[in-house]
């Protein structure tokens, strides 16, 4: 008995991404990678993002005060 193997192409079409949207997405990359890498590190030493997050704090709320 013949061994019939059925082919057929599965070939998926990737969806076209309008250029300008590609674009910003490639732009974007690197401001995503230091928002992922910011979650980890908090997530790692919370003591100490928030250690960091009090002092830009204070610098900022130093610095804008209103008089």
């Amino acid at each position: 008995m013949p061994n019939h193997t059925k082919t057929t192409s599965t070939t998926k079409a990737e969806p076209t991404i309008p250029r300008t949207e590609r674009i910003a997405t490639a732009e974007m990359q690197p401001q995503q990678d230091l928002a992922d890498y910011l979650k980890a590190y908090a997530r790692e030493r919370p003591e100490v993002a928030a250690l960091w997050c009090v002092g830009i704090g204070f610098i900022l709320g130093w610095k804008l005060k209103p008089w």
